[in-house]
């Protein structure tokens, strides 16, 4: 199945793709390789959250936001590449937790992400990751998510 019929099974959208907020650009191609820049959980232009994990919202609610975080990369890729049935493979995610001291909850929250990009595109969601805490992220988000993508094509 397509990752746009596994979107819609799924009952979701990718959004318009998000414009940089400082000096970079959104996404680069190398080769095979797609880097995206990292991806907060805006959905319609708004963060689905802010916030440190868990005082200013729970564990659930920030896979959530990893969750949206997938749809703004994929979002993003998809105005690299143009269409989606040319992505490969998921190389490799790292994803950000703004979170207080002493939280180590990170992995579960990736999971969200994690999850959906297999739910999504089966074996070839599969990749490599990088979970951390951080105590700071751009405009007080709770998570941010780079991506590396193989894609086929020019």
């Amino acid at each position: 199945m397509s990752i746009e019929a596994q979107l819609h099974t799924l009952g979701l959208v990718l959004p318009t793709p998000a414009k940089p907020v400082a000096s970079y650009v959104p996404t680069v191609r190398t080769g095979a390789l797609v880097f995206v820049s990292g991806q907060l959980p805006f959905a319609n232009g708004q963060l689905v959250a802010q916030g440190a994990v868990p005082r200013d919202l729970d564990a659930e609610a920030a896979k959530d936001c990893a969750r949206q975080c997938v749809l703004n990369g994929l979002a993003a890729l998809q105005a690299e590449i143009g269409d989606l049935a040319k992505l490969r493979r998921v190389v490799r995610i790292g994803v950000f937790v703004q979170s207080i001291d002493g939280f180590t909850g990170q992995p579960q929250i990736a999971n969200g992400a994690s999850d959906l990009l297999v739910q999504l595109l089966g074996d070839a969601g599969k990749h490599a990751r990088t979970s951390v805490s951080v105590n700071a992220l751009p405009l007080n988000a709770p998570v941010e998510i780079e991506f590396v993508f193989e894609v086929t094509g020019e």
